[in-house]
């Protein structure tokens, strides 16, 4: 490759157009910068485009991840200011909405573990209260009528992905950040040993600084060095889609239970999800995971019955062996990581943007030490094939 092939410099080049690489790449436009993107399929083709949209801190958390805990919180803050910038710029609807949450325990033995959720939520602030099986259902009629109680999460919001997407892609464009449809295979590094782009099938592109961002392929990807190569792996999640009547929804909010969650969009239809699988790279939808999850949504909401089914997806989250993403320095110069982001993708993307803003002017954003790619010094890559 010759350096008359090199595309234009940019100040960063950011490798992954998933929520994160295009929240980090706006948060870098509105910052000043010149940023090109590199994307392999469409922006938001990967776990983003499965993705139901719940903002929900807690909803996705196990007992024990306090650091975790704490970047969702945040980045809950953050998310109506994100979406209200973005939407001001782009005049474009990102189905962003405060609906709350009714989190449904259907039977005793639930009831018990869900008032322990509670009180953790209750312990950092978050507006939750237990609510009987009447009061629930006075709330969401829809739901089961043998329920043994639910709690009612008044912060909880969701996001239509696919929508801030293509938001985001249109503001992005709108501002000159360059697009490109392209499989980055290796990086560009000078004598010193410090990045300086990335090169592709299409050509070498060069910046001042490397964002990646590849998302669930992170542990396998070859063109970053064996040494910096995150410890992320392909977590499979399967999701379904369904219709009902828009003038008399279902339910008005999120709803859950211990093996499902029902998050409603504005024109009737509900996203129900999802899988945890150890698949590797599978992307197939299975009539085991979709009987799994119209079972038990049925068993939440069994007005589901009657709607109508649109389709099934299934993509790869990036999963950790901690479940905190993995976000800084990747011990190169001029590389930083943003992927490994899991089950709290979506939640995620602005905190993670703001930290990127950070490293990249070479700042240190405060609480980000859990989620340093030092932590995983000297552990074996993970993710099995493509």
């Amino acid at each position: 490759m010759t350096r008359a092939e090199a595309k234009d410099r940019s100040d960063v080049i950011v490798v992954g157009a998933g929520l994160i690489g295009l929240s980090v790449a706006w948060k870098l436009a509105l910052d000043g910068a010149s940023v090109t993107l590199l994307e392999r399929e469409k922006p938001g083709a990967g776990a983003t485009g499965v993705a139901a949209g719940m903002l929900a801190p807690i909803g996705e958390l196990d007992f024990g991840e306090p650091e975790l805990l704490e970047l969702n919180l945040r980045s809950r803050r953050l998310y109506p200011d994100f979406v209200a910038g973005v939407e001001a710029e782009t005049g474009m609807d990102t189905g962003y909405r405060h609906t709350g949450a009714l989190h449904v325990a259907l039977d005793r033995d639930e009831a018990g573990e869900l008032r322990r959720i509670m009180e953790l939520q209750q312990s950092h602030g978050l507006d939750s209260k237990w609510l009987g099986p009447m009061a629930a259902r006075d709330l969401e009629p829809g739901v089961s009528p043998s329920l043994a109680g639910a709690v009612l999460v008044e912060d909880d919001a969701v996001v239509d992905p696919r929508a801030l997407v293509e938001a985001l892609r249109s503001g992005l464009e709108a501002r000159g950040t360059r697009i490109v449809p392209a499989e980055v295979s290796g990086l560009l590094r000078d004598s010193s040993g410090k990045v300086t782009g990335v090169l592709t099938g299409d050509g070498e592109f060069t910046a001042r600084v490397v964002v990646a961002a590849p998302g669930a392929e992170a542990g396998v990807a070859e063109w970053l060095p064996e040494e910096v190569r995150p410890p992320v792996r392909p977590v499979k999640g399967q999701v379904v889609e369904l219709r009902g009547d828009t003038d008399a929804p279902a339910c008005e909010r999120i709803l859950g239970s211990e093996r499902v969650y029902i998050a409603p969009r504005p024109d009737g239809r509900l996203i129900l999800g999802a899988t945890v699988e150890e698949m590797g790279f599978d992307r197939r939808v299975t009539g085991g995971g979709v009987h799994e999850l119209l079972r038990e949504a049925y068993r939440l909401l069994p007005d589901v019955a009657e709607m109508e089914f649109i389709g099934a997806i299934a993509g790869l989250r990036p999963g950790t062996p901690d479940n905190v993403p993995v976000i800084g320095p990747a011990g190169i110069e001029g590389l930083i990581l943003a992927t490994g982001h899991y089950r709290n993708g979506i939640l995620l993307a602005p905190v993670t943007a703001e930290a990127v803003v950070d490293f990249v002017q070479g700042r240190q954003p405060e609480g980000l030490t859990a989620a340093s790619p030092a932590r995983f010094e000297n552990q074996a890559v993970g993710g099995g094939e493509r």
